[in-house]
């Protein structure tokens, strides 16, 4: 019995990862079209309200107390990983391409493993070396900091991405200091970056959007479906893979994000950028590999004893 309770367990993580992938990949291309119809601090103002509001939903349905948690970590991780972190992505998609923006966007994963050398102490070890540096290389061939016109889309989800793995890095050191609920840290942030995105909306005046079918359909998909839903099958996800098997589960994400920018928005990226791109998703999914190594090693599974160690979850 339980070996097949581990199974559902484990079947219902790849489930998770198989409804996220292709959500949050064309949540890009969502965006892209709802800032036709408003201006971007309106926009993700919007999204992030209507999303603390599902997820507090989310919390009084699965009977969470609502009590946050240490307020100044809170309020800390909130700026980055929701104030910061979309401002840079919503006005990187507002100058440049979607498939660009999502896969810069993802070098969260190389942001954090460099901030987490820096600041807790965590060694790059194997793959992760060349991990690194491929996607520092596919960083350089996408952004073009040579092509000063071209480049601010570039740096700004680049940005975006060291935000986030910002973000990542203060719940890492919170989570070493007290036990948190995820699903409570995550709504509870979420409040804490919505209030400046929503005063800064306000303040430049960005005024309200078109409200037209589209604009809608693209705020429900955004707040519903790529926010509120899929952070709650991340967070199952987590819980019944390997950190390795999660990871490659999201490298999915920009490869569809690319994919469908191409195909809805005719956003064909040059041939300098595509090389990027590549080298970047070949870098997420070494670090994915290696995370999958890894759990083969702690689970005992055979092939464990050429596994790296982990990288960071």
């Amino acid at each position: 019995m339980p070996d097949v309770q581990q199974h559902r367990t484990r079947d219902l993580g790849v489930l998770s990862l198989a409804v996220i992938a292709p959500i949050w990949g064309y949540s890009w291309v969502v965006s892209k079209v709802a800032l036709d119809y408003a201006k971007p601090f309106t926009f993700i103002a919007l999204i992030t309200a209507s999303c603390a509001i599902c997820l507090f939903g989310l919390l009084l349905a699965t009977g969470r107390s609502l009590r946050p948690p240490p307020l100044r970590w809170t309020v800390a991780i909130g700026l980055l990983q929701t104030t910061l972190f979309n401002s840079l992505a919503t006005l990187a998609l507002s100058v440049g391409g979607a498939g660009k923006v999502s896969v810069l966007v993802y070098t969260m994963t190389f942001w954090l493993l460099l901030l987490a050398w820096l600041f807790l102490g965590e060694r790059l070890r194997g793959l992760q070396w060349p991990a690194v540096a491929l996607a520092f290389a596919g960083l350089v061939l996408v952004v073009r900091p040579w092509d000063i016109g071209g480049a601010l889309s570039g740096i700004l989800a680049a940005a975006a991405g060291l935000a986030w793995a910002g973000g990542a890095l203060l719940v890492k050191l919170l989570q070493r200091r007290s036990d948190v609920d995820a699903l409570s840290l995550t709504a509870w942030q979420m409040v804490a970056g919505a209030v400046p995105l929503i005063v800064i909306a306000a303040a430049t005046r960005s005024g309200w959007p078109d409200w037209t079918g589209a604009f809608i359909a693209c705020l429900a998909y955004s707040a519903l479906l790529s926010n509120a839903l899929c952070w709650g099958l991340w967070i199952i996800a987590l819980r019944a893979l390997p950190a390795g098997g999660a990871g490659m589960g999201a490298l999915a994400v920009p490869v569809v994000g690319v994919a469908a920018s191409w195909i809805q928005l005719g956003e064909r990226p040059s041939a300098t950028e595509a090389a990027g791109m590549a080298l970047i998703i070949a870098a997420l999914a070494m670090l994915a590999a290696c995370g999958i190594a890894a759990g083969r090693r702690s689970a005992g599974l055979p092939g464990s004893e050429s596994a790296i160690p982990p990288v960071i979850d």
